[in-house]
């Protein structure tokens, strides 16, 4: 027997000893309760035939890797050797199984290796093991050798890239599958469907949805949830709504997932009518209702909306508090925001370095950074979060020289650190010294991300150079940075306060039908109305109407800016007031911050 490590024993189990053979009774082999199977085995004396022997191995073996007990795992296989059985497949492929679960995948191997022939289930346990032990491309090999694929050994392969995010590759495999004739049960459907909504394609989730109706797999709570978070993935309200309705059984996480889609798309009161609608309410569903609030800037709601959870007998959890804290910080809402600072101290949350992070924010962005300093002196200062937050309250409270000399006196920097720094520069009007923190980044090894180029554009926007313009964009395509809206907003309005609209334009268009917030299409709105484009700028104003984007008064100032600019002075006065119109219902609609209970 191998040990490429140490064993891992369960508490309370009794070691075998190899002296004395100790069988388990049959009644014990079909327990459900893998300790109460394991004791048994350790413990009984009962004398059976060779096959409820052989049985009652594997049982133990099954007990063991549900337990990941690796130490009796062992134990038993040195009876198997004794006994003469390690030749028997069926015993072979249990060991197997128990060494991979149990993570000794080197000693799973060896027993692998040994075996004379491939076998199909022991191929089966091994591509799991090494997915488990991130080990894929040695998966893929024996996934590849197997003499005979079925169902189980394409799902365990999809599953294994799946779960390592290996999206593209994971889908290959479900296409050789359909090619070998091979049919995928609910399982396999409802991995593949999961790895689909990464990708976000409308027309692939129908073509799946079909396939599912096809296989008659829908009827499966879980295929058809799955097909339910890839619809609001593709931002297809439409055929979320549509599956909901037809679905012949739902649970709660089918709940949350339909509720998380309306709060995502900002369809608030959808949200809380199917709130209203869920007879079990979990902590997910009150926190997405929460957050639904919080994300539409409904403050007061959000709070009510949490006291009458309290009420319920649900304590917040962790996610919870931040995004309300992080609400109050954005609000200025004080004092609701240090009643929420208790409730974290109280339910022990502030042992947590985002959380600490999370308060000190909240502090800073209520302009209280004596509070925030203090609160930053009470954490563990080498905690890289706490001090990225505090410099960017530093920033955003113009206190640029204190933000340098804390950024300058940590240890260890991270990409926010560098982020916020550059930003700082970005934002205090010192686009020079930003680049140049740039390049120091780079030098230091650390990959500029998404949020980092937004800072740099800015800076570049108000250089207004277009040399320099054209060289950051090379680099976000060069190193692969996700262009997200707000990264897309910024390249937008870079290139036109640096001269070049039609470049600008060039990038709306490639973004156009992806994007899902108004960033980019104020930029561009605004970008042509400064360029004097008021025609073409009224008409990207005219398409965004059609299309489920929430306006801002952002929207507005570049739409009366084009108005002016080309003297529509009727169209100017229509466009006003919607404008006055729209955010006048948003007032209306959000009522007064209130505190909350003290029923905390």
């Amino acid at each position: 027997m191998l040990q490429s490590q140490r064993p891992k024993s369960f508490p309370g189990l009794p070691v075998l000893r190899v002296s004395c053979l100790k069988w388990l009774s049959t009644a014990a082999a079909a327990s459900q309760i893998p300790e109460d199977n394991l004791r048994t085995f350790f413990t009984g004396r009962i004398n059976q035939t060779q096959t409820d022997y052989e049985l009652a191995l594997v049982s133990a073996l099954k007990s063991c890797s549900s337990l990941a007990a690796s130490f009796q795992g062992q134990q038993i296989h040195s009876l198997v050797l004794k006994s003469g059985l390690d030749s028997n497949n069926f015993i072979k492929n249990s060991l197997i199984n128990t060494y991979a679960k149990c993570g000794f995948i080197a000693d799973a191997e060896s027993l692998f290796d040994s075996c004379s022939k491939l076998d199909p289930v022991s191929c089966n346990i091994m591509v799991a093991g090494y997915v488990k032990s991130g080990r894929l491309e040695s998966a893929r090999q024996v996934f590849e050798k197997m003499p005979e694929k079925r169902c189980v050994s394409y799902t365990t392969m999809i599953m294994g890239l799946a779960q390592n995010q290996c999206w593209t590759e994971a889908i290959e495999v479900f296409r050789d599958m359909r090619s070998a004739g091979v049919i995928p049960n609910e399982v396999t459907m409802a991995t593949v469907i999961s790895t689909y909504s990464h990708l976000g394609s409308i027309w692939n989730s129908r073509m799946l949805h079909a396939l599912v109706i096809k296989l008659q797999l829908e009827g499966f709570v879980l295929v058809s949830t799955n097909l339910l978070h890839m619809y609001w993935g593709c931002s297809s309200v439409c055929d979320a709504r549509s599956l909901f309705s037809e679905m012949p059984e739902r649970n709660i996480v089918s709940w949350n997932v339909m509720l998380n889609g309306y709060a995502k798309a900002g369809l608030i009161d959808l949200a809380r009518e199917l709130f209203d609608n869920i007879h079990a309410k979990d902590v997910v569903s009150w926190g997405t209702m929460i957050d639904g609030y919080v994300q539409v800037e409904w403050l007061s709601e959000a709070l009510m909306m949490y006291q009458a959870m309290l009420r319920t007998g649900l304590g917040p959890n962790d996610v919870m508090l931040v995004d309300l804290i992080s609400a109050c910080g954005r609000s200025e809402a004080v004092h609701e925001g240090q009643q929420l600072h208790g409730t974290i101290v109280k339910e022990g949350f502030d042992c947590y370095d985002f959380i600490q992070a999370t308060i000190i924010n909240f502090y800073a962005g209520c302009g209280d950074m004596n509070l925030a300093c203090r609160q930053f002196q009470k954490g563990i200062k080498e905690h890289v979060a706490s001090s990225n937050a505090l410099i960017a309250g530093y920033i955003r409270n113009g206190m640029i020289n204190q933000a340098i000399s804390l950024f300058n006196e940590m240890p260890e920097k991270d990409v926010f650190s560098w982020s916020s720094m550059i930003s700082g520069y970005a934002q205090s009007d010192q686009p020079e010294l930003a680049l140049e923190l740039l390049q120091r980044m780079v030098a230091t090894g650390i990959q500029p991300n998404e949020i980092t180029m937004v800072s740099v554009l800015s800076g570049i926007a108000t250089l207004g150079t277009l040399k320099e313009a054209r060289w950051a964009h090379e680099y976000i395509i060069e190193n692969s940075i996700p262009l997200n809206d707000n990264l897309s907003a910024a390249l937008i309005d870079m290139y036109a306060k640096c001269g070049s609209i039609n470049t600008a334009l060039e990038v709306f268009y490639q973004i156009r039908d992806k994007t899902s917030t108004i960033s980019p299409w104020n930029a561009i709105v605004c970008g042509l109305a400064m360029h004097g484009h008021a025609k073409l700028s009224l008409e990207m104003f005219s398409d965004l109407q059609k299309r489920n984007i929430k306006l801002n008064s952002i929207t507005f100032i570049g739409v009366l800016s084009a108005c002016c600019h080309a003297g529509f002075v009727e169209t100017g006065e229509r466009c006003r007031e919607v404008g006055k119109s729209l955010f006048r219902a948003a007032s209306n609609a959000e009522p007064k911050t209130g505190e909350i209970s003290r029923a905390q």
